[in-house]
């Protein structure tokens, strides 16, 4: 039994509630998170990717231990899929979730393989000659386990999970999947990276096909906020604490081209508030998209609902590395939880929700952090 909400009709100007989460690690803690989110009974549920995970119990583990275990192998067959959903599924706060509104999914890598790319599994010095079996089971699986409609029906080995979701005219979602037509990551995926490759116009992230799709939807769009839901995180980051730069090659800093392109389609559509809502990385992170000295979008991306264990609320010597080098980064926050938005016609404004601990459950929320992004204003207003 769940509550949902029927979409406003083309035209309106309706307000929407969203919440959007990611990365939900069994072992890692308790979903805490999930709870509280569904008490907000926001109108819809956004899940980036890393719904769950494939690794065997222990496979993944925290220095402090993990304080529950997965059940079963690793993932790798349709009936091992099967078994991690269900094992999942019978956490009453994820439970809760799933009843208080309409969820809209896209997968990253740990639904099926951690890194993933393309028809490239996470460490191609290992042979895995079954992979293309693998990942069949695994879409296979996450149609059968999450919301998803009749055009989302598996097809051989692939599964077209990109699409759009209307909310009248106020707001477009365009749904990416920057796992299954990307090019594989340069510099053997280490981080960070600085392999040149990176800026090879011909890499894609997302492929031809749905580049093309994402670029003729900006410019169709009448929206007053287009939104792309996706996995990785979109602006570019330092991650190199020294004075080098280095950068992540499995983010759309490792498909420069990319990332240009779908600027360039941002700019040529003229779309009027342009917003990226990212997961994958565990942490809070509010980003000004920047192209030179110009704001040109917002990145708002969700940590983890609980990958990563506790976080904490204080700035590790890395992370106080990355501010410094990253002035366009305006929030860094390593806890676990997730973003509540409220968008009308003005304004979209984005909280920063967090949890003081997943490692037991019963944690309280707060809101770390608040931002606006205002109609027709680029960037991001600290609240």
């Amino acid at each position: 039994m769940g509550r949902t909400h029927t979409t406003p009709a083309p035209g309106a100007m309706t307000p929407l509630a969203m919440a959007f989460a990611s990365c939900s690690q069994y072992e890692h803690g308790y979903f805490t998170a999930y709870r509280h989110l569904a008490e907000e009974r926001p109108h819809l549920i956004l899940h980036l990717g890393d719904y769950q995970y494939e690794y065997e119990a222990g496979g993944y583990e925290l220095k402090t231990g993990n304080v529950r275990d997965h059940r079963g192998p690793e993932t790798v067959t349709l009936a091992n899929y099967r078994q991690r959903y269900a094992q999942y599924k019978s956490d009453p706060d994820l439970q809760l979730a799933h009843s208080a509104a309409t969820w809209v999914v896209v997968w990253d890598d740990h639904e099926i393989d951690n890194n993933w790319a393309g028809e490239v599994h996470e460490k191609p010095e290992k042979p895995q000659p079954d992979f293309l079996e693998r990942r069949r089971a695994a879409f296979q699986a996450y149609y059968e386990n999450m919301p998803l409609r009749r055009a989302q029906v598996p097809t051989g080995l692939s599964m077209r999970l990109y699409r759009r979701v209307q909310w009248g005219d106020l707001a477009t979602f365009h749904m990416l999947d920057t796992r299954q037509y990307r090019d594989d990551q340069v510099g053997n995926d280490k981080s960070p990276a600085t392999d040149p490759e990176n800026r090879n116009p011909a890499r894609s992230l997302t492929g031809a096909e749905q580049e093309r799709w994402l670029l003729d939807g900006l410019h169709a769009s009448k929206a007053r906020w287009d939104l792309l839901g996706q996995q990785v995180m979109f602006a570019p980051i330092d991650y190199d604490p020294s004075d080098a730069a280095g950068y992540n090659p499995d983010a759309w800093d490792g498909y420069v081209g990319s990332r240009d392109r779908v600027m360039d389609g941002w700019q040529a559509a003229g779309t009027r508030n342009p917003v990226v809502l990212t997961g994958d990385v565990h942490t809070h992170y509010a980003n000004d998209i920047r192209r030179g000295d110009a704001v040109v979008a917002s990145e708002l991306t969700a940590t983890s609902i609980t990958s990563g264990g506790d976080g904490s609320a204080d700035h590790s010597e890395k992370e106080k590395a990355q501010l410094r080098d990253n002035p366009h980064i305006r929030l860094l926050r390593n806890q676990r939880g997730y973003i509540s938005t409220r968008i009308t016609p003005e304004t979209m404004r984005a909280d920063y929700r967090v949890l003081p601990y997943v490692s037991k459950p019963g944690a309280p929320v707060q809101t770390a952090a608040s931002f606006d992004i205002r109609d027709g204003v680029r960037g991001l207003q600290q609240v």
